[in-house]
């Protein structure tokens, strides 16, 4: 074909390969890309070839404008195109052919991770270019099909030229594999052959290699012969579910039939024999065969477990036929759902999902979307379409599977790297996104307020309590992540917040806003090990030994701050509290002042008390550990506080 986006060393038969070869022109201001095809589909373990023609502005502002490098790419790293020939998963595998304004891009040996979209990229002296959209290269199982390219009746005798023919290209020089009525043909193993038939004769195919994904059997004379055509070549499924495995055979006198798995035989006293499923004493109770109508048989197994992971094949015999059984049947895997949402499509605010398993799950199987947790109402296909709104998150299931969703696509800030200082944490952070595609760029957010020239998804900075950090995709600035805020004061309270009797429970509570949640711990005055760890404190039995300072210490990646309660004791009669609230970034800082002016209304109020009852002496200090840190806070830095935290 004419511009095709491919080129292929066919079989010495002459495999004829179709591709779409509808050219794809883009260009702007003198800048030019044509790629020949624009969807190309290839088989595992092939080479393909991608061709594009190039043009750009031989001068720009009056200055000579050269090429000096071209190279095709999938992938952005911080906003930059990665040339597929430093990439590792294309190790030995890739190679370009350029010259003349022309760029042919070959890769070996194609896996089915290679499936992506491939853009050229133009780089000269003066500028860049890059055209997109680009070719869309689908690498996928052999898909064949038996033709029948001539025949010849003479008599009684008729003979047929038979071509095994793919949609997608083929490994160079495949070897094949050919079927006569489910049984192997020894010795054929070109794309085409001639063979003496019969009418009720079936004919199919395979690709070395790929022998589990032969072409359905196919008639030569007719609609009318002996053949099984399977519903489904592969199919998952998940443990404790059901499995449908589905048939089509014909032949009008058919005296018995069953299902079998090879593997299953193979075990059994003859081996050479197929064993009918529903005499395995290892699917007893799990297997039925169902035939709603004539022709069509199928397999259902419930409860799956691991060991049900083989090939199922079906078999039918008449007084003077049986179908073979080396032509592969169904293959079923059992394993547990591995889901994932991708983004096919993206806009400026809406995006196209796919719920996307390694696995292949049977035909005509619902799914369930979730929005932020919740399900949404009568979606059951295995894509959504949705307009992004702030701070929104999807999953997805298999119905039947709730109980395992795929993780959740959304937009978010993440914490790479941070330093907390005493009065501030310098941080790296990363604006990540399950649903962006490669190479966008990227708006940051700080206090509400757009960082400018901050594109790429990494973002240093110096960040104090009470910033707020955000992200967004280029384009899509009303859509953007979940707020990551540095810790804010914790609040600390206690309960009950009246006078509390001797003996009774008190419980101690710390909050702080903060994203990501805060991790809190608890401290008693002049003791150095945690009281406790969480937001929750709880003394039981409260007696005179208790009184004291309480301190919750709150910490995020993005700092830590502290905030201190003191219980005092009145002895015989009830506990009072005061609250002294020392706030620190890192250190706790006392406020002498506020303290000697809260130790004088205690005072004051120890005055209306009866004389029967003289409290204890209490001694509030200034402790000059903390009025050192004060005054020194804003000169040094807590050596032991300026570990990275990951």
């Amino acid at each position: 074909m004419r511009g095709a986006a491919m080129s292929l060393t066919a079989a010495a038969s002459g495999l004829v390969v179709f591709l779409l070869s509808v050219s794809a022109v883009q260009s702007q201001y003198g800048w030019g890309v044509t790629y020949s095809s624009t969807q190309i589909c290839a088989v595992k373990g092939s080479t393909v070839e991608i061709n594009c023609s190039y043009r750009y502005p031989s001068t720009i502002n009056h200055q000579v404008n050269t090429v000096q490098k071209t190279f095709w790419f999938t992938q952005k790293k911080d906003g930059e195109p990665v040339d597929l020939t430093t990439a590792s998963e294309y190790a030995g595998r890739v190679e370009y052919l350029c010259g003349n304004n022309r760029c042919t891009l070959r890769i070996k040996n194609l896996t089915e991770s290679d499936s992506a979209e491939y853009r050229f990229r133009l780089k000269t002296n003066k500028d860049a270019y890059t055209a997109s959209p680009g070719v869309t290269l689908s690498v996928t199982d052999p898909d064949l099909l038996v033709k029948v390219m001539e025949t010849m009746i003479h008599q009684s005798i008729s003979r047929a030229k038979l071509q095994c023919h793919s949609r997608c290209l083929l490994p160079h020089d495949p070897s094949y594999i050919w079927y006569k009525n489910g049984q192997n043909i020894r010795g054929e193993t070109s794309s085409s052959f001639s063979v003496y038939f019969d009418s009720a004769d079936s004919f199919s195919c395979a690709l070395k290699g790929h022998e589990n994904f032969p072409s359905p059997s196919q008639c030569v004379d007719g609609q009318t012969c002996n053949r099984v055509i399977y519903n489904d070549r592969s199919i998952c499924a998940f443990k404790g579910s059901s499995v449908d495995i589905s048939c089509m055979y014909s032949h009008e006198y058919v005296q018995s039939k069953f299902w079998f798995s090879p593997e299953r035989s193979h075990q059994g006293h003859n081996s050479s024999q197929p064993e009918d499923l529903s005499e395995d004493s290892q699917y007893a109770g799990r297997v039925q065969i169902l035939e709603t109508e004539r022709g069509h048989s199928t397999l259902r197994i419930s409860d799956l477990r691991d060991s049900d992971s083989a090939q199922y094949l079906f078999k039918f015999k008449t007084s003077s036929f049986e179908w073979g059984s080396d032509l592969p049947g169904t293959t079923l895997t059992v394993t547990d759902p591995d889901l994932k949402v991708k983004v096919q499509v993206h806009s400026s605010s809406w995006s196209k999902l796919q719920c996307y398993t390694s696995c292949r799950l049977p035909h005509g199987s619902s799914y369930i979307w979730y929005e932020n947790g919740l399900k949404i109402a009568k979606e059951t296909l295995s894509s959504y379409s949705v307009y992004f709104g702030f701070a929104s998150s999807y999953s997805c299931a298999v119905r039947g599977h709730e109980d395992f969703p795929s993780p959740p696509v959304s937009l978010q800030v993440q914490v790479i790297t941070s330093t907390v200082h005493q009065a501030y944490t310098y941080a790296e952070l990363k604006c990540r996104s399950s649903c962006s595609p490669a190479g966008v760029s990227y708006v940051w957010f700080k206090n509400n307020e757009k960082i400018i020239k901050e594109e790429r998804p990494l973002y240093k900075d110096w960040f104090y309590p009470g910033d707020i950090i955000s992200c967004a995709l280029q384009g899509r600035e009303n859509y953007r992540s979940p707020l990551l805020y540095a810790l804010n004061i914790p609040i600390v309270s206690v309960s009950p917040s009246d006078e509390i009797m001797e003996g009774s429970s008190v419980t101690l509570t710390c909050s702080s806003d903060a994203n990501p949640a805060a991790n809190y711990t608890w401290y008693k005055e002049d003791e150095d090990s945690p009281k406790a760890s969480g937001q929750i404190f709880t003394i039981t039995d409260f007696r005179a030994k208790h009184s004291g300072s309480y301190s919750c210490g709150a910490q995020n990646k993005l700092g830590r701050s502290n905030s201190t309660l003191t219980l005092i004791v009145v002895a015989g009669s009830s506990t009072t509290i005061v609250n002294i609230i020392r706030t620190t970034l890192g250190v706790l800082i006392l406020i002498p002042v506020f303290l000697l002016t809260l130790w004088t209304r205690k005072k004051k109020a120890l005055r209306s008390t009866t004389e029967a009852h003289e409290p204890e002496e209490i001694e509030l200090d200034s402790d000059p550990e903390y009025e050192n840190d004060s005054h020194t806070a804003a000169q040094t830095e807590d050596p032991e506080e300026q570990g990275d935290m990951v």
